[in-house]
Order: structure tokens, then C-alpha cells, then sequence
């Protein structure tokens, strides 16, 4: 399909641009991405097609979590902001670039500023009140997504709508919509994937364990090689106690992109084995990653920090990491990561703080909760203690290998005469 387009370019320059437009629409990214970079070669004063680039290297970016295809769409964007200050694809760009930057505020402010000049697109309001969640705003969120469904209920509007239902301690209410928005459908088979993955990570937080190992496999049929979905097979698998199989989706996963999450699980399943020498080396992988993370000179990254804590090792990275996250982010998972941290740095009374404000809508996380419980443990605080642990192996028993075991013995611990 792509040659027999690309064969077109010449008169499609001159008379039907929008034509080929239309038709890579409908093609693989990588297909879209090479026909837009005709067309915006053929026609350089077009913005259009530079914004059409842009958005198609945003696209793949998430497909692969390569953010050189974010350095890409940046440059574009800003060569046409540069031509043409109030152009308004490009301001829209803007916006999700600094979603992915995590320029929060930043986009918070786009956002409000694109909403004057355009009310009814309910893309701004999606867009602000994604960074309004990262921010912790919840209630100026709320508004925000609740003006998006009213003006375009599609998939996009369904899975922030889900979202945010989860994080306010409706599981029921944001797996029903999660599945909306998947009926809902996009363009972008990667989109439909993303909420997939998601839908399944809400199965297995809540203890649906099937349901959620048919909803990774269904993300996969999606799109082909989805990490996240590789990953989510494994914390199903490693739950069955089904090591070896859970091994294999880690390492599909760590072959598409080298998220820490995925290096960490593969450590403490290797251990878990006898493997050691292959558990070292996941581990040296997170010290490369964290060296990365300096080099490139990026001050967050809770992902890393709740690692390190989880190991029990560089535990000043980790409390650096996740303090500075609280700079950009005030939600409720920064605030979970920056508890778990203190905990492990042996800050209880701050960490019980943090707690407090990660659990404050009753948020159904079981690493939430497992880390409040162990958190009211070293202050002395039985009845807290129980509560929360027991309400972590209520949501799943099985949520994280190590750590259920820990609640577990904590739990009968704290019950024994």
C-alpha cells in the first residue's frame, strides 16, 4: 500500500494532497510517518504537513517509548511556531509534547490559553485536565474531563474518565468505562492497545486475575509486540507462581524498551530461581539506567525510585528521585512513591504523611495500602497496620510476589497474642 501511495506524491503535490492525506490515515505509523515526510519535503511552506509529521512522531514515540521521536515533533513544532506564532494544530502539539515532558504546569497554562480560543475542541480540555491529575488538582480535573465527554465522547474522553474514577476509589465505575472506551475504538491501534493494557492492569488490581490475562493477550492481538501488554502477562504469570513463563514475557517486554519495572521483576525472578548471575546483571541494567538519568540530566523519575526502594539499595538516589518528582507532580502516586521511599530511608513520621495524602480518596492500590500498613507498623500503630494490609490482599492477595508475602507475615504477626 505505502509504494503504490508514495508512487502518487508528484501529482499528489499538485493537485490532490489531501487525498494522500486521507489514505495515510489509515496506514502503519512507520508507513504514515515516510508520507508525510514526502509531502512536507515536496511542500516546505506547508505547515500542515509538518504538523502532520509531528503528530506522527508523537504516535510513534509512544508505540516504542523512543523519546527521540518527541525531539522530532519538538523541532517541527517549533519551526512552525517560529513561521507562524498562533498556528493551531501546532499549539495543540504543544500541549501533548509538554504532557510527555512533563511540563506540567507549563501545560496547564497552554491548555487554558487554547481554550479560549477554542471552547468546543475538547482536545484542550483534555489536555488540561490531564496535567491537572499529574498536578493533583482533582477537582478542576473533574470539571475539565466532564466538559471534554460533553463535547466528544469517543475513546479519548472514556479512558481520562476512567481514570480519574479509579484514582477517586471507583474500581467498578473505571473498568466499566475503561471498557467503553475500548468499544469506542480508534484510528491508532496502539490507542486501543494502551486501553487495553490498562483495563487489564485494573483486572489484576482488583484481584481478576483471568479476566486480566485475557485482556493482555486481547492487547497483544491489538498491536503486536505491546510491551506494556508483555508485562502485564508477566505480573499475571509471576502471580500463578508460573515463574518460568513469567520470565519469558519480562524478557519480550525488556526487548522492546528497558523500563526499570521490567528490569526489577526479572532480577527478583531470576533470584527467585537460583539464577544469580542473571539477576546480577539486572541489576547492574538499573545502575546504567539511573547513570543515564544523570547524564541526561532529568531530576525525576519515581519509577526508578520506587525500585531502589523496593531493593533496599541506594536508598539517597531514591529519596533524591523522588523529591524531586514532587517538584513537577503532586498526585497521588508521586505521593505514595515519596512514602515508600521515606519508609525505607527509616523517615516514618514524614512517610506516614505521604501515605496520608496518597490514600486520601481511597484509591484501590494495593502497593498503597501494603505500603501505609508497613509504614503504621514501624510507628507502633496496630489497628492502621492491619487495616491497610489486610486491604491490600483483599484488592489482589496476589499484587506483588515479595511484598504479599510480607503483608502476610506481617499480618499474622500483629495478630498473634
Amino acid at each position: 500500500m505505502l509504494t503504490a501511495v508514495l508512487c502518487t506524491v508528484s501529482w499528489a503535490q499538485e493537485a490532490d494532497s489531501d487525498r494522500l492525506v486521507a489514505a495515510a490515515a489509515h496506514m502503519k505509523t512507520d508507513e504514515r510517518i515516510v508520507a508525510y515526510q514526502k509531502l512536507a519535503t515536496a511542500k516546505p511552506d506547508d505547515l500542515h504537513f509538518q504538523n502532520l509529521l509531528a503528530g506522527a512522531y508523537i504516535q510513534k514515540m509512544r508505540e516504542t517509548t523512543d523519546f527521540g521521536y518527541i525531539e522530532r515533533a519538538e523541532k517541527l513544532v517549533a519551526h512552525t511556531l517560529t513561521a507562524e506564532s498562533s498556528n493551531y494544530e501546532a499549539l495543540r502539539l504543544r500541549s501533548e509534547i509538554g504532557l510527555e515532558r512533563h511540563h506540567f504546569a507549563e501545560v496547564a497554562g497552554f491548555s487554558r490559553e487554547m481554550i479560549r480560543i477554542a471552547p468546543d475542541d475538547s482536545w484542550n480540555w483534555g489536555t488540561l485536565g490531564d496535567a491537572l491529575m499529574e498536578l493533583g488538582q482533582y477537582d478542576e480535573a473533574a470539571d475539565a474531563y466532564q466538559k471534554m465527554m460533553l463535547l466528544r465522547p469517543n475513546q479519548a474522553s472514556y479512558n481520562r474518565a476512567s481514570y480519574y474514577r479509579w484514582v477517586m476509589g471507583d474500581a467498578e465505575g473505571a473498568i466499566s468505562i475503561m471498557q467503553r472506551a475500548i468499544d469506542a475504538g480508534s484510528p491508532a491501534p496502539e490507542n486501543t492497545a494502551w486501553c487495553l493494557v490498562d483495563l487489564g492492569n485494573l483486572y489484576f488490581k482488583t484481584g481478576q486475575l483471568d479476566r486480566a490475562a485475557e485482556t493482555f493477550a486481547t492487547a497483544l492481538r491489538t498491536f503486536p509486540g505491546y510491551h506494556p501488554a508483555y508485562a502485564g502477562q508477566g505480573r499475571v504469570l509471576a502471580s500463578q507462581g508460573k515463574t518460568a513463563e513469567a520470565i519469558e514475557s519480562f524478557q519480550k517486554a525488556q526487548a522492546v524498551v528497558p523500563m526499570p519495572e521490567y528490569a526489577a521483576a526479572l532480577a527478583d525472578l531470576y533470584e527467585r530461581t537460583g539464577k544469580k548471575e542473571a539477576a546480577r546483571r539486572q541489576l547492574e541494567l538499573l545502575d546504567v539506567v539511573d547513570r543515564m538519568v544523570i547524564a541526561n540530566n532529568e531530576k525525576t523519575n519515581r519509577n526508578l525510585a520506587l525500585v531502589f526502594a523496593d531493593q533496599g539499595r541506594k536508598l539517597g538516589r531514591a529519596l533524591e528521585l523522588a523529591q524531586a518528582e514532587l517538584g513537577v507532580r503532586g498526585d497521588v502516586y508521586t505521593y505514595d512513591a515519596l512514602a515508600w521511599v521515606l519508609y525505607k530511608n527509616g523517615r516514618y513520621a514524614e512517610a506516614e504523611q505521604a501515605a496520608t495524602k496518597a490514600l486520601r480518596f481511597g484509591t484501590p492500590e494495593p502497593a498503597f495500602h501494603f505500603h501505609a500498613g508497613m509504614i503504621a507498623v514501624a510507628l507502633g500503630k496496630k489497628d492502621a497496620a492491619a487495616k491497610n494490609l489486610d486491604r491490600a490482599l483483599a484488592l489482589n492477595p496476589k499484587f506483588d510476589r515479595r511484598q504479599a508475602e510480607i503483608a502476610g507475615v506481617t499480618l499474622r504477626t500483629l495478630r498473634t497474642p
